[in-house]
């Protein structure tokens, strides 16, 4: 049998920067428990950010070693504006585990 390989990486036409693949930090109830227990930030992401790129951009910028990305991608939700019925956008998100030693003070 042979043995299964990973995925090769998807070269893109774009580069995203560390800047541009981080867009804000999710700072919930949920999210701190998570940071205070686990060592787990969340963040939302560009929508075309791969784990290897989140991995990248969290450890140059918070100078930190990443040991684990999990990513979702969360549908938009239906909103009433007046008459009319719209929909939020879609937004994908990432929850980063650290390093044991490593933290990110987001406060």
């Amino acid at each position: 049998m042979s043995a299964i390989k990973p995925p090769q990486p998807v070269e893109r036409k774009v580069k995203l920067e560390p800047h541009q693949v981080l867009l804000r930090p999710l700072v919930t109830e949920k999210g701190v428990h998570r940071a205070t227990r686990n060592n787990q930030y969340a963040f939302q992401i560009h929508r075309d950010a791969t784990k290897l790129d989140v991995r990248a951009a969290v450890e140059s910028l918070f100078d930190v070693k990443v040991t684990a990305v999990r990513t979702q991608t969360r549908k938009g939700k239906f909103r009433r504006f007046r008459n009319k019925m719209g929909r939020t956008s879609d937004w994908k998100k990432a929850i980063v585990q650290l390093h044991e030693d490593h933290r990110i003070d987001f406060f």
